[in-house]
């Protein structure tokens, strides 16, 4: 169709530049009379085509235009070459891709315009990750993701928090990078349930396929989720907090601590206050309240009170047996 070639007339102007005739004709595989019309064609119709004749000449497009044919202004064009390739899509092994298709972007502007993308990067870094935020190693999210595209049933295997492995047949529905950590938004036996993908000990990719729910967006899903994970923390701890910690709990908890506790809480007896902590898991909990010593209490759950008890024991007869180690050397 002549709506095609124009457009590849166009394209192949754009991408290589000033060309011959005879180069265009020999390219879109029609006479040089057939190009001389195309380009007349094109002319009538508002695009500034323009030829140059003798040695070194051919047809090309003024500089001007080359920006409004891939459909982006200056500004947009200048946005773009402000990103940089995420952390998550280099562990989702796109990364190549995305860099490849910059570069294709980039060599399709007008020269004017390639000159803004090094200006751009000695002026602008975006780096997405959190501050001390490790790279988790994430061995499961190509079998992740295969399952995925494929709408592929997954047995997964993942270690709880109290130190349990757990087997589920899970139905992925959908990946999220939040921080550079990445997410799998799955089905199980009529719920949605989201899980840390490092945390998953293997991932395998079954020959059963599922149906995904009809009204499932995952962009919504995840909107609610967070707002929900964010007003309702995973783990809450009951504590007795002594007054000479209670001005530290702030920047020991982080800011869900202002939000949580109740703003009427009196102090007992002997000044301390009765409160409820947010932490992000139960061994989160156990490792920041170790870390307060014997200002915090812990009085619920008994499971993380029995788990702190534990963990000093531990340490108590581990220094205990180190420095009897010790006074029997130097008594000898």
């Amino acid at each position: 169709m002549r709506a095609d070639r124009l457009l590849a007339l166009l394209m192949l102007l754009q991408s290589r530049g000033r060309m011959t005739a005879e180069d265009l004709a020999r390219e879109l595989e029609v006479s040089v009379r057939t190009i001389y019309r195309d380009l007349t064609a094109l002319s009538t119709s508002g695009v500034p085509v323009y030829a140059e004749r003798g040695p070194g000449g051919g047809v090309g497009l003024l500089e001007e235009y080359r920006t409004t044919l891939t459909g982006l202004t200056p500004d947009e064009a200048r946005a773009l070459f402000m990103l940089s390739v995420p952390a998550p899509l280099v562990q989702l092994g796109v990364g190549g891709d995305l860099k490849a298709a910059m570069r294709k972007l980039s060599a399709a502007l007008p020269s004017s315009r390639r000159l803004d993308e090094a200006r751009i990067h000695q002026r602008i870094q975006i780096d997405s990750s959190w501050w001390f935020q490790s790279a988790d190693s994430v061995p499961c999210l190509q079998s992740i993701q295969q399952a995925l595209w494929q709408d592929r049933m997954l047995r997964i295997r993942y270690r709880s928090f109290q130190n349990v492995e757990v087997e589920q047949l899970a139905a992925p529905y959908g990946l999220v990078a939040k921080a550079n950590l990445w997410h799998l938004v799955y089905g199980l036996r009529g719920a949605v349930r989201v899980r840390q993908v490092a945390t998953i000990l293997d991932a395998e990719m079954l020959p059963e396929t599922f149906t995904r729910p009809p009204e499932f967006h995952l962009g919504s899903l995840w909107e609610s989720w967070c707002a929900e994970y964010e007003s309702r923390p995973p783990f809450v701890a009951c504590v007795r907090a002594s007054p000479r910690i209670l001005t530290e709990l702030p920047y020991q908890i982080g800011h869900r601590f202002q939000r949580l506790t109740p703003a009427e809480a009196q102090p007992d007896a002997d000044g301390w206050v009765t409160l409820e902590l947010p932490f992000e898991s139960f061994a989160d909990a156990r490792s920041r309240l170790l870390g307060m010593g014997r200002a915090v209490e812990v009085l619920s759950p008994e499971a993380l009170r029995s788990s702190l008890l534990d963990f000093a024991r531990q340490v108590v007869d581990f220094y205990r047996g180190r420095d009897q180690k010790m006074g029997d050397v130097e008594g000898m």
